[in-house]
């Protein structure tokens, strides 16, 4: 699945990131790359499911595939 959306910091159980798409949808990449860990960048991302539970309780667990950064 392809997305596009807007890097998140959350600040919750010690923090990490997520991305919200441009409908508001919200995931949780389990294989966040450091080059996207900035709050407020525009990414697309191919991402596939994680078929995991996790204690963050935030979005939905994905990984990603590949990636690339929006100016």
């Amino acid at each position: 699945m392809k997305i596009n959306g807007k890097v998140v910091r959350i600040n919750i159980e010690g923090g990490a990131y997520g991305i919200i798409d441009d409908s508001g949808r919200k995931f949780l990449p389990l294989n966040m790359p450091n080059q996207l860990k900035k709050d407020g960048a525009n990414v697309t991302c191919k991402v596939r499911p994680a078929d995991v539970e996790t204690t963050m309780m935030w979005g939905e667990p994905v990984y990603i595939d590949s990636f690339e950064t929006l100016s």
